[in-house]
């Protein structure tokens, strides 16, 4: 029996971050393959896509409308390698292609780079580390005397969207003994008799949230939630800890009361901007931390992801049921 012909739209390097020398050799013994590296559907692209019974794509593929099909009328199957593929495909293509997704790997990982923000916050760390690099042993001398106030055993933390990556964060610290004030209208509320969470209106979470996380998906009904008038109903000295997507939070809003020091802010992701500019003050600016969208970006997580998009792809043309297939019903609730 022939092997299906597959298409990967990647580059060489982001190829290799991906599929590891082990699982490239899954693709030959599984598919008949070809790499294109065009982020545009160049003349080369479309070419190669009239004879693929199937496609992996990646975060620098292409976009694909409601045309595709008459592209690669032989395409059967789209998996992406990642989680968001809202805004990648039509809405139709769902319904007329199996398109999978491999978010999973990322949760974890995501969750983990949500601990270690929220532990940095917590503690603090950031304003001993700017009281060491002053000339000056003062900061030995107040700690000595009054004590440091900051801890995480014992606190309650807020979160905004209780999906997979929030799941894992609270599973994550569960060592902590927090307790978590949950906002999320669709979550099921089920989850509080296996997880330390209180779900919450977002009016009665943003008062409490002197540590907040966001892992909400960015929908029409979150896009902004954090915004100057939400910002403003959080209590003076709160830490916002974005680990999920940037068009969660009105950046300007959030950089005017970090800057007077009201807020202080731990960002993964940004928006409008990514990379963020330069000369963007929240770079240097006391109160806000910034990592460069490192949180599911592993090697490790990369090679995860992989292995979960061959796993659909066998499946399929094996004729059984792919584990992580993107419906219509599921696109509302979707980054």
């Amino acid at each position: 029996m022939a092997r299906p012909c597959l298409l990967i739209s990647a580059g060489e390097e982001l190829f290799e971050s991906f599929f590891s020398p082990k699982e490239t050799r899954r693709l030959n013994r599984a598919f008949t393959w070809e790499r294109i590296g065009s982020g545009t559907i160049s003349p080369d692209f479309r070419r190669e896509l009239r004879t693929a019974d199937a496609l992996i794509t990646t975060w620098d593929s292409p976009r694909f409308d409601a045309g595709l099909p008459q592209l690669a009328p032989r395409l059967r199957i789209i998996a992406h390698c990642g989680g968001e593929v809202k805004s990648r495909f039509a809405p139709s293509l769902f319904k007329t292609l199996t398109i999978t997704n491999a978010a999973g790997p990322m949760a974890r990982a995501t969750a983990e780079m949500g601990a270690a923000l929220l532990l940095y916050c917590a503690r603090n760390v950031d304003f001993y580390r700017a009281a060491l690099r002053k000339q000056s042993n003062r900061i030995y001398e107040q700690v000595h005397l009054h004590g440091a106030p900051e801890s995480m055993v014992g606190r309650t933390v807020s979160m905004i969207g209780f999906g997979r990556i929030g799941r894992a964060l609270v599973d994550l610290m569960r060592g902590f003994d927090l307790n978590w004030l949950v906002h999320d209208p669709y979550a099921n509320r089920a989850l509080a008799r296996k997880y330390p969470v209180q779900f919450l209106s977002l009016k009665e979470l943003l008062s409490k949230a002197h540590l907040l996380v966001l892992t909400a998906a960015l929908t029409d009904e979150t896009n902004g939630v954090l915004g100057q008038r939400n910002l403003t109903a959080l209590p003076d000295g709160a830490a916002v800890i974005n680990i999920a997507r940037g068009g969660l939070i009105d950046l300007n809003a959030l950089r005017k009361q970090v800057r007077s020091g009201r807020l202080r802010c731990a960002l993964d992701v940004t928006d409008p901007v990514e990379p963020l500019p330069v000369n963007d003050p929240l770079r240097t600016m006391p109160g806000a931390i910034i990592t460069p969208h490192i949180a599911g970006s592993g090697r490790h997580v990369r090679q995860d992801i992989a292995r979960v998009v061959l796993d659909d792809l066998e499946k399929f043309f094996k004729g059984n049921k792919v584990a992580n297939r993107v419906t219509i019903p599921m696109l509302e609730r979707m980054t």
